[in-house]
């Protein structure tokens, strides 16, 4: 069944802040691999130039689909998780992640498509601080196998 292109343009909100701590920047360098020490040593990254560890690029993948997640819910979506897989994500930075970030997250469905059997649905996600500091823009693509046919 194929999504419902109603919910393009819908805006979901976070409701509660994600807190940014060096313990979570820590485990998520460790499950991706990376070694890099501004990941996990605040005097390393103070090294470098940051004010505490910085969070790895895709850091933001944990929290920002977080309220695109109510509509990912919604029955009226349609959207069939049993066939769900990933298909694109991306990052626009205005500045790195900092370990004690309050982050908050509007998040946008700016596409549903079709591609052959499959229905394609993108997320926009706006992250900035509480204060209302830019931060980041991540682009999700989740795709739907066979829910075109």
């Amino acid at each position: 069944m194929a999504l419902n292109r109603d919910f393009v343009g819908r805006t979901y909100a976070s409701h509660d802040p994600y807190e940014v701590s060096r313990v979570k920047i820590k485990e998520f360098a460790a499950a991706i691999g990376d070694n890099n020490p501004i990941y996990r040593d605040k005097a390393a990254a103070q090294a470098a130039g940051h004010p505490d560890v910085i969070a790895p690029p895709t850091f933001p993948i944990v929290f920002s689909l977080s309220s695109g997640g109510e509509a990912l819910v919604d029955p009226d979506l349609g959207l069939n998780f049993a066939m769900v897989v990933h298909g694109e994500q991306r990052f626009e930075y205005i500045r790195p992640i900092y370990a004690g970030d309050e982050l908050v997250t509007k998040a946008t469905i700016t596409d549903i498509r079709t591609a052959g059997r499959n229905e394609l649905l993108t997320v926009k996600s706006e992250v900035s601080t509480v204060a209302g500091e830019p931060v980041c823009v991540t682009y999700n693509t989740i795709v739907e196998r066979g829910g075109a046919a």
